[in-house]
C-alpha cells in the first residue's frame, strides 16, 4: 500500500508543474517561466530571420552569377564581332595597297642590306663604289635614321641587329664639329622614336648622352643656339658663311626632340633650353609671322636676309604647328599654334599662280621683292597646311585644305615635268612658261611624298596614293642600283651620283610605306613626326609645363615580316 501510494504521489507531483495554479502561488517561478518563454521565442524568431536573410543573399548571388554569365557571353560576342570586323577590314583593305606596301618594304630591304653589307656603322653608303662615308662624324646616321622604319615595317631581325650596334658600338665621344640641327633631327629624333616604339631604354640613354653634348650650343646671350658644336670639347659657334648668324631652321627645329626628351627622362633642362628660343623669337614676332633665315644669337633679332619656306627656313614653321600637336593642343602650347597661324597669313601673301596652267607656288621674299622660285624642300608645306587645317573653324579649314591640295599638285608636277619623272632641287616660274627646273639634281628627297601621305590620311582621296606610286616607280627605275639607291646629278639626263642619303630610309621610304598602310599604323592622333619623319608619341602638356603620360597606350608589337607593324590593340 505504502509503495502504491508513493508512486501515485510522485506522478501527481510531476503534473503539478503544468497546472497554472502552481505558478500563481509562486510568482518568482512564474517570472522565470515567462522569461524562458520569451528567450525561446526570440531564439526561434532569430533563426527564422537568419534563414530568410540567407535565402535573400543566396537569391542575390544567383542573380549576380547570372549577370556575370550574361556579361561573359556578351564579351565573347563582342570579341567575336571584333575578330569578324578585323577580318572584314583585312579583307576590305585594297589588295593594291597591300601589294604596293610590300614593294616598298622590299625596296627598304634592298637599301638596308646594301648599307649593312658595304657601310655598316658608318654614316652613309656610297652605292656605286660600295663603300661607306662618315658625313656626320661617324655617328651611324643611316643606322639610327632607319631604326623606326625597320620597326614600323616589322623587320624585327634587322631592328635587333641595329639595336645591338647602338648598345655596344655607338660612341659620341668624337672630336667632331657637329651640326646641332642635323644631329638633333637624325640622331636624337631617331633614338627617341625607337624608344617610343620599343620601350627599350638603351635608346633613351643614348639620346640623353648626345643631347647633353649638344646643350652648350644654347649658351648664347639671347638663348638662340649656335649651329655648330664640338661633341667632345663643346665650344659652340656658327659657320663663317652665315656672317656668324644662326640659321632660322637650325635654331627652331629642336623643340619636338628636346621636349620629348624632358618628358621621357623627367629632366626639364632640355625643354627649357629649346622653349627659351621660342620665347626670344616671340618677343619680336612680326604680324605676318615671316622671319628672315638669319638670326643674331647675341641680340636674338633677325638679320636682313631672305624669307623662304624652303632651305634654312622650312622646319621652323613646321615645328610651330607640331609642338602644339605634340602637347595635345592644350592651352599650355596654344602660343605655338597662334604663332603658326600668323605665319600662315604670311604664307598666303607669298602664294602666286603660274601661267598658263595656274600652278600654285610659294615665292621667296627678299626685302619687299618676291622671287618666283620654289624649292622642292618647300613641298613639305602642303602636308603641314593640311595637318594644320584641322585646327581652324570649318570655312578657314576648307580654305587651307584646298590650298594644300593645289600646292601638292604643283609639287607632283615637279616630278612629272622631267624626263626621269624625278623632281629637281628647285623650280622657277616665269610668265607664260609655268615651271622650269633650276638646280637639276635629285638627292632622293622625301618632302612631296610626305605631303601626299598627310593628304591621303586627311582627305581619303586615293589620287594621292597614285601619285605616290608613280614617284616610287620613278625611284625604282632611275635610282636603284646593285649597291643600293642613288640620287641623280641631273633629272633631265638621268646621270647618277654616288650617295644614298640617310633620309631616303628614314623619310622617303617610310612615308611611302605609310601612304599604302591603314590609318591605324602610326595614327596621327597618337603620334607626331619630327622633320626627319621620326614619330614621337603625343603627350598632353598641362599648366606649368607638366606632362601627362598615358600609361594605357599600348606598346606597338612586331608581327610577321609580311604583315609589317600594326598597333597592338588591333
Amino acid at each position: 500500500m505504502a509503495r502504491t501510494r508513493s508512486s501515485s504521489s510522485s506522478s501527481s507531483n510531476r503534473w503539478r508543474y503544468c497546472h497554472p495554479a502552481y505558478y500563481l502561488k509562486r510568482p518568482k517561478r512564474l517570472a522565470l517561466l515567462l522569461m524562458a518563454f520569451v528567450c525561446a521565442t526570440l531564439v526561434v524568431w532569430d533563426r527564422k530571420t537568419l534563414v530568410r536573410e540567407y535565402e535573400v543573399e543566396v537569391s542575390d548571388l544567383k542573380e549576380q552569377i547570372n549577370e556575370l554569365r550574361n556579361m561573359l557571353d556578351d564579351s565573347k560576342d563582342i570579341k567575336g564581332s571584333q575578330q569578324m570586323y578585323k577580318s572584314k577590314r583585312e579583307i576590305l583593305e585594297d589588295p593594291i595597297d597591300k601589294e604596293r606596301r610590300e614593294k616598298v618594304k622590299e625596296a627598304m630591304m634592298h637599301a638596308w642590306s646594301s648599307y649593312e653589307k658595304y657601310a655598316w656603322g658608318q654614316d652613309e653608303l656610297q652605292p656605286q663604289t660600295k663603300s661607306g662615308v662618315n658625313s656626320f662624324g661617324g655617328l651611324g646616321a643611316t643606322l639610327i635614321d632607319s631604326l623606326d622604319t625597320l620597326y614600323i615595317m616589322g623587320l624585327e631581325e634587322q631592328f635587333q641587329k641595329a639595336r645591338e650596334w647602338v648598345a655596344n658600338s655607338l660612341d659620341f665621344n668624337k672630336n667632331y664639329h657637329a651640326s646641332v640641327f642635323e644631329t638633333t633631327i637624325r640622331v636624337v629624333g631617331g633614338l627617341l622614336s625607337a624608344y617610343d616604339l620599343s620601350k627599350d631604354k638603351v635608346f633613351l640613354e643614348k639620346a640623353q648622352d648626345i643631347a647633353d653634348r649638344l646643350l652648350p650650343a644654347w649658351n648664347s646671350p639671347s638663348g638662340i643656339p649656335y649651329n655648330i658644336i664640338n661633341l667632345v670639347e663643346g665650344n659652340p659657334h656658327n659657320p663663317g658663311w652665315t656672317g656668324s648668324n644662326s640659321i632660322l631652321a637650325d635654331s627652331g627645329t629642336e623643340q619636338l626632340e628636346f621636349i620629348a626628351l624632358s618628358q621621357r627622362t623627367g629632366d626639364p633642362k632640355y625643354q627649357e633650353k629649346v622653349e627659351n628660343v621660342i620665347v626670344a623669337i616671340n618677343k619680336t614676332f612680326p604680324d605676318d609671322g615671316l622671319l628672315p633665315i638669319y638670326i643674331n644669337p647675341k641680340s636674338g633679332s633677325s638679320s636682313y636676309s631672305a624669307i623662304t619656306f624652303g632651305a634654312m627656313g622650312d622646319s621652323f614653321y613646321e615645328y610651330l604647328l607640331k609642338v602644339w600637336i605634340q602637347g595635345n593642343k592644350t592651352a599650355t602650347v596654344r602660343h605655338y599654334r597662334d604663332m603658326w597661324e600668323k605665319s600662315m597669313k604670311g604664307l598666303l601673301s607669298l602664294v602666286r599662280r603660274s601661267t598658263p596652267s595656274s600652278f600654285a607656288y610659294i615665292c621667296e621674299k627678299n626685302g619687299n621683292s618676291l622671287n618666283d622660285k620654289m624649292d622642292e624642300l618647300a613641298c613639305f608645306a602642303p602636308g603641314m597646311i593640311a595637318l594644320g587645317s584641322l585646327g581652324y573653324a570649318p570655312e578657314e579649314s576648307q580654305k587651307f585644305l584646298s590650298l594644300a591640295e593645289e600646292l601638292a599638285w604643283t609639287c607632283y608636277n615637279f616630278y612629272e615635268s622631267t624626263p626621269t619623272k624625278l623632281a629637281g632641287e628647285n623650280y622657277f616660274f616665269n610668265s607664260g612658261e609655268d615651271m622650269t627646273v633650276g638646280t637639276s639634281w635629285n638627292i632622293l628627297r622625301p618632302e612631296t611624298v610626305e605631303s601626299l601621305f598627310y593628304l591621303s590620311r586627311i582627305t581619303g582621296n586615293k589620287t594621292y596614293k597614285e601619285w605616290g606610286w608613280n614617284i616610287f616607280q620613278a625611284f625604282e627605275k632611275n635610282s636603284r642600283v646593285e649597291g643600293g639607291y642613288v640620287g641623280l646629278k641631273d633629272v633631265n639626263s638621268g646621270v647618277k651620283d654616288n650617295m644614298m642619303q640617310s633620309f631616303f630610309l628614314a623619310e622617303t621610304l617610310k612615308y611611302m610605306y605609310l601612304l599604302f598602310s591603314p590609318p591605324t599604323v602610326i595614327p596621327l592622333d597618337e603620334w607626331v613626326f619630327n622633320t626627319e619623319a621620326h614619330p614621337l608619341r603625343i603627350v598632353t602638356r598641362q599648366e606649368g609645363g607638366r606632362s601627362q603620360e598615358d600609361e594605357q597606350k599600348p606598346v606597338i608589337q612586331f608581327r610577321n615580316r609580311r604583315a609589317g607593324l600594326l598597333p597592338g590593340r588591333d
